[in-house]
C-alpha cells in the first residue's frame, strides 16, 4: 500500500538546494470599468517595465505583462515575490483605472482589438506570425527549475513529458474566448497551439540530437535561437534550467506555488532515477498528447490515460500517483505542503470551474450575457489580486460539480 502523504511541520526549506527555481507569470491588463483589456499599455506599467533589472517585462501584445521572479530557494520565498509583483503591477495600474488579471485567455477580450508591443523581436514575431501573433491573446505560467547539466536537460525533457497534461488541468483558467463559452476547460492551448513550434516536444535521442535540430533551424533562418521554440516544456537558453510551459496563468498565486513545487520535486524525482521514464517511444508521446487534449477539454473532470496501469485514471487519482512518486523529493526540497496543497485545486476546481460556475450562476438569476461576463472578470480580478479571503476563494456551491468523468461517456464514442 502506498502511503498517503499529509502536511507536516517538519516540511522545511532545503538547506542550499541546487533545485532552485523560478517563476514567470504573465497577466491581462484590464480596464476596472468595461472589464476589457486595454490596447496600450498604461504608462506607470511601462515605466515599471524599462527599469533596470526589474521584474517586469512586456509581452508580444501591450494587453499583457509578465513578472518574472529571481531564483528561489524555498516556495515561501517564491510566493511572497508573486504576491508582492501583482500588488505592486495592481497599484501603478490603478492610477490610470485598470487592474491585472490572472487567466489562460480573457473571458471579454476580442483579438482583433489588440496592438503589438514596439520592440525589435516582436516587431520580428509579428512579421512571421501574422494575424496569428494578433490572435495570441493568451497567458502563461512558465516554472524555470536549475538543472545545471545541460545534456541532461534534453532527456528530462522526454521523461517529464507524460505528466505534462496533470500539470495543465490543475492550472486551467481559460473557458471563454472571445467572449463566449469554449466548450474547453483549457482553450490557451487550443490558440496557442496554431503557432508553429508549440505543443509538446518530439523526443530527441541526444543531446547532440536535440543541438542538430537547433542548429539546422538557425542556419537555414526558420529562427534565431533556440528561444523560438515554444513547447510545452523546453530547456531554457537564457537559464541553465528545464522551463515548464504548459500552464495556463493561474488565478489564485496558491495554485501555482502548488503547480510549481510539485513540477519542482518531480525534476529531481526524474534526476535522482534515471530509470523512471527511460527510453519513452512513439506510443508513450502519443497517449500524451491525447492526455493532454483531455486536460484542455475537462479539466480536472476528467480522466487520464495511464500506459503502465493500461486504464484510464481520474485527476484525483493522478495527482495522488504523482504525489506519492515525488513525496520524498518535495519533502527534501522542503515544499511538501505546497505539492500537497495541489489537492485543494482538485478539491474546489480550478480557474475554470469557478469562472464557469460564476457564469452560470449570473445567467440563471437573469443576468445578460454581458453582465455574466462581467461578473467573472471580477471574480478574476479580485482572486488575482488577493482580494476575496483565503474561505471565500472557492467557487460558489454551483461550481462543485460532478467531476465524474464525462469522457467516459457514449459522447465521445460518437465520435471515433
Amino acid at each position: 500500500m502506498t502511503r498517503r502523504l499529509s502536511y507536516s511541520s517538519m516540511s522545511r526549506p532545503a538547506q542550499s538546494s541546487p533545485y532552485t527555481i523560478g517563476i514567470e507569470e504573465e497577466y491581462f491588463i484590464t480596464h476596472r470599468e468595461t472589464r476589457d483589456t486595454c490596447q496600450t499599455m498604461p504608462a506607470p506599467l511601462a515605466q515599471a517595465c524599462g527599469a533596470a533589472r526589474g521584474p517586469f517585462e512586456r509581452e508580444l501584445l501591450q494587453s499583457q505583462i509578465e513578472a518574472v521572479t529571481p531564483p528561489c530557494e524555498d516556495m515561501a520565498q517564491a510566493q511572497a515575490l508573486l504576491t508582492g509583483y501583482r500588488a505592486r503591477l495592481n497599484a501603478l495600474a490603478s492610477e490610470q483605472g485598470f487592474a491585472i488579471l490572472a487567466a489562460g485567455a480573457h473571458p471579454k477580450a476580442i483579438w482583433s482589438r489588440q496592438r503589438p508591443t514596439d520592440a525589435a523581436r516582436y516587431r520580428a514575431v509579428m512579421r512571421e506570425l501574422q494575424m496569428l501573433g494578433q490572435r495570441n491573446m493568451v497567458c502563461g505560467m512558465h516554472v524555470h527549475v536549475a538543472v545545471p547539466d545541460a545534456d541532461a536537460r534534453v532527456a528530462l525533457m522526454a521523461r517529464a513529458t507524460p505528466f505534462l497534461p496533470l500539470f495543465l488541468a490543475l492550472s486551467t483558467s481559460s473557458p471563454f474566448w472571445q467572449g463566449r463559452k469554449t466548450g474547453l476547460m483549457g482553450y490557451r492551448l487550443a490558440s496557442y497551439d496554431e503557432l508553429p513550434r508549440t505543443g509538446l516536444p518530439e523526443f530527441f535521442d541526444s543531446s547532440a540530437d536535440y543541438e542538430a535540430y537547433i542548429d539546422s533551424m538557425v542556419a537555414a533562418g526558420a529562427i534565431k535561437n533556440a528561444s523560438y521554440v515554444w513547447w510545452a516544456i523546453r530547456p531554457s537558453l537564457r537559464y541553465p534550467t528545464l522551463e515548464l510551459r504548459i500552464a495556463d496563468s493561474c488565478t489564485r498565486v496558491e495554485d501555482a506555488i502548488a503547480i510549481a513545487a510539485l513540477y519542482r520535486a518531480l525534476v529531481r524525482k526524474l534526476v535522482r532515477d534515471e530509470t523512471l521514464n527511460a527510453n519513452l517511444g512513439s506510443a508513450s508521446r502519443a497517449i500524451a498528447v491525447e492526455n493532454k487534449w483531455r486536460a484542455q477539454r475537462y479539466g480536472l473532470r476528467g480522466s487520464f490515460i495511464n500506459e503502465r496501469r493500461r486504464k484510464a485514471l481520474s485527476m484525483k487519482e493522478s495527482l495522488e500517483d504523482l504525489i506519492d512518486l515525488v513525496g520524498e523529493d518535495a519533502e527534501a526540497l522542503g515544499c511538501l505542503n505546497e505539492a500537497l496543497s495541489a489537492r485543494a485545486i482538485v478539491e474546489r476546481g480550478a480557474s475554470a470551474d469557478s469562472q464557469l460556475a460564476i457564469f452560470d450562476a449570473a445567467r440563471k438569476s437573469g443576468a445578460s450575457k454581458t453582465q455574466a461576463l462581467d461578473a467573472v472578470v471580477d471574480w478574476l480580478l479580485d482572486a488575482t489580486s488577493g482580494a476575496i479571503a483565503r474561505e471565500d476563494r472557492a467557487a460558489p456551491t454551483a461550481a462543485r460539480r460532478d467531476f465524474a468523468d464525462p469522457s467516459r461517456s457514449g459522447a465521445q464514442q460518437a465520435c471515433a
